[in-house]
């Protein structure tokens, strides 16, 4: 006997199993894998090439670099490729790339671990040198492809799969962002793991072989997307040209069998000569040539012409900035007596103040709608960053000026004892001297010493919220209010101009050096903070105006941007 189970079972069933099988539950998994696989390469690309170049950091510094310029010279390109090309082709062709890239990539490390000895006898070194250079080639390659698939996914895919709801767009936007997040955190624990208590051989292995798996399964994942959402299969310039092609064609061709294409070419015949004339010069050296550089300057132009230009500006120069838990700062952080046990806990409390961020973002969303969160996020951002100001001038602080910030080069050069490591955490690196000063141990109590790092980690945590929230706010300002047919470039720009501004932010670093001028630096990056933000004020303001300070109810409150100003013909 058959027992009939309540409706109610049923429907909770039901439920559960269309949100397992949703494109929105498919896309996360997707992404999941992707970052996870992004995470643990960048992770160990940086470790790798430490290693391999005897513990310096060059190898590191010109990677970097490399990266940095690529995107910024091909982020508009690569945007223009993404929109010119169909959805799918696009996703299946960087997915390819990036992966193929990653596992060439790990493939060649093993070999130069493996045979690092007797690569450097063969001429010279030049063939453990070449192998560097194919290394930081084939990185960068994966790289710009990883740039366009998060281009694709992230712009483009998730506002399609979302529809026209605002609200299921902010939900995916937080979600996404909350992967972000986790993932930053696991897949570095993990690959670190195996290459303590495995090697840097084994460490690239499992790596390229994760990459190999996570293709396979991605592609599956990204074709179920695909064929769950009927919407990605046609971009806006496709419907234009198909609905053009049905006014120009006669109702008596459509009655007989032709196709839009087929009975449009006698209409196109009469400007035969000017179409003969314009494909002649496209098709010249010297025009294809100068593609990318039209590309390039159309999609700046592009950019500039948007209204949400003076919201994407502002969150470019967020990028300018010390304040974050990269190298830099973790730098800093051991000069200043903390450990890694320290810094690895620091950086779980930013990974939950980030998330906490994404989820304050889309209940404020709900509250005050999408431009006032913005606005709130960056009062709440700067607000916290005021605590970082105060760690330059509070006790502790090794905020100095009088100090060369060539002191560290200089000693260097004229080949004077440096500090040991035990010692230089505790210590202020001596110059000369003249310049000798004092143990902060002995000057200040031990709670006063770390007072000043200590308001610092503080106020880098604390910002997260308005960071994140701010982020995912012109993330979706992009998304609902550039056109389909330019979300790629758009979005490619944007990318390449966070990308300088983050370039600016190491060559900062650069002329300033010591821990002296840290402070400094703090100072210089909260006031691009601020600036960023004053340009995200007057763009809420002049699509707002004073309604900007009135909290009031979503059914209330009207914030439409006007519609994006179609590019300047180059």
């Amino acid at each position: 006997m058959q027992i009939k189970l309540p409706n109610s079972i049923k429907t909770c069933k039901d439920s559960v199993r269309d949100f397992f099988t949703s494109a929105k539950f498919l896309i996360y998994m997707g992404h999941a894998l992707s970052t996870w696989g992004d995470r643990m390469w960048n992770f160990a690309v940086a470790v790798f090439l430490v290693e391999l170049y005897g513990n310096s950091l060059l190898l590191t510094a010109v990677y970097g670099l490399v990266v940095a310029g690529s995107v910024l010279l091909l982020g508009a390109i690569i945007g223009d490729w993404v929109d010119r090309n169909p959805r799918l082709k696009v996703a299946r062709t960087s997915l390819l790339v990036q992966n193929s890239c990653v596992i060439l990539c790990g493939i060649l490390l093993m070999l130069v671990f493996q045979f690092k000895e007797q690569l450097v006898e063969l001429y010279n070194g030049w063939i453990l040198t070449t192998c560097y250079i194919l290394v930081i080639t084939i990185a960068n390659i994966a790289n710009l492809a990883s740039t366009a698939t998060s281009i694709t996914i992230q712009r483009d895919w998730v506002v399609v799969v979302a529809g026209q709801d605002s609200s299921k767009l902010a939900d995916m936007n937080a979600t996404v962002r909350i992967i972000d997040q986790l993932t930053n955190i696991l897949a570095p624990m993990v690959v670190g793991q195996i290459m303590a208590f495995g090697s840097h051989f084994i460490g690239c292995g499992f790596i390229s072989g994760w990459n190999l798996c996570s293709m396979c399964l991605e592609y599956m994942l990204l074709w179920k997307v695909y064929q769950k959402t009927p919407a990605l299969a046609v971009k806006a310039g496709q419907k234009e040209q198909q609905q053009e092609l049905k006014q120009l064609s006669p109702p008596g061709d459509l009655e007989n069998g032709q196709s839009p294409e087929e009975s449009s070419q006698p209409l196109m015949s009469e400007n035969s000569v000017v179409a003969k004339a314009d494909s002649h010069q496209e098709n010249s050296c010297c025009y294809q040539v100068m593609e990318p550089l039209r590309t390039f300057k159309a999609g700046w132009v592009s950019y500039y012409n948007q209204n949400i230009f003076f919201a994407g500006m502002s969150l470019a120069f967020l990028y300018m900035t010390v304040l974050g838990f990269d190298c830099i700062t973790t730098g800093y952080a051991y000069t200043q007596g903390l450990n890694g046990s320290v810094l690895s806990l620091l950086m779980g409390a930013s990974a939950v103040s980030g998330i906490c961020g994404t989820v304050a973002f889309t209940w404020v969303r709900k509250k005050c709608g999408l431009i006032r969160t913005g606005f709130i996020s960056g009062v709440a951002q700067l607000s916290c960053l005021m605590l970082c100001v105060a760690s330059v001038f509070a006790p502790g602080s090794p905020f100095d000026l009088t100090v060369s910030p060539f002191k560290d080069i200089y000693t260097h050069l004229i080949g004077e004892k440096i500090l040991p490591e035990a010692d230089y955490s505790l210590t202020t690196v001596q110059a000369g001297e003249n310049t000798t000063t004092a143990a902060p141990t002995e000057e200040l109590p031990h709670l006063q010493y770390y007072m000043s790092v200590s308001l610092l980690f503080a106020g880098v945590i604390a910002a997260r919220v308005g960071l994140w929230s701010f982020d995912l706010t012109v993330t979706q300002l992009i998304q609902e209010n550039v056109i389909e047919s330019e979300r790629g470039v758009i979005n490619g720009v944007q990318n390449s101009m966070n990308y300088l501004l983050d370039l600016l932010h190491f060559i900062m670093v650069i002329l300033a050096p010591n821990p002296e001028a840290f402070g400094l630096l703090v100072i210089i990056s909260v006031s691009f903070v601020a600036m960023g933000h004053i340009m995200y004020f007057r763009f809420a303001f002049k699509s707002l105006g004073r309604r900007l300070f009135l909290c009031c109810s979503p059914e209330q409150k009207v914030e439409t941007v006007d519609s994006p100003s179609l590019p300047t013909t180059v």
